[in-house]
C-alpha cells in the first residue's frame, strides 16, 4: 500500500488527466503540508469529482466524448450512436438499391 502522500500525488495526477485537454502543459505547481486527515479527505474529493464538461468514454474505442461523438475515432456512442448507424445503414440500403 502507498504511503498517504504518494496516494495523495497519484489523486492529483489521476485528477489532472481527467479534466486537462490532451497535451495542455502545465501551469501550476503545488505544494502543501497536510494533515493525515486532510490528506485523505483531499484524495477522496479528487477521486470523486466529475468533471461536467467529461461526455463519458466511447464505445468503439474508448476515447473521450464530446457531445456524444467520439473525439479520436469520430464515431457516434451509446443508444444515439446505434441510431444513427442504423439509420445510416439504412440509408446505404436504400442508395444502393436505387
Amino acid at each position: 500500500m502507498p504511503d498517504l502522500s504518494e496516494e495523495l500525488a497519484a489523486a492529483v495526477h489521476e485528477f489532472a488527466a481527467r479534466v486537462d485537454a490532451p497535451g495542455q502543459p502545465p501551469t501550476v505547481e503545488l505544494s502543501a503540508r497536510l494533515t493525515p486527515a486532510a490528506a485523505r479527505a483531499v484524495v477522496e474529493a479528487l477521486r470523486s469529482y466529475h468533471d461536467p464538461r467529461d461526455g463519458g468514454r466511447c464505445d468503439e474505442c474508448g476515447g473521450r466524448l464530446d457531445d456524444l461523438v467520439c473525439t479520436s475515432c469520430g464515431q457516434p456512442t451509446g443508444v444515439f450512436g446505434q441510431l444513427i448507424r442504423e439509420r445510416a445503414a439504412r440509408f446505404q440500403t436504400t442508395a444502393d438499391e436505387g
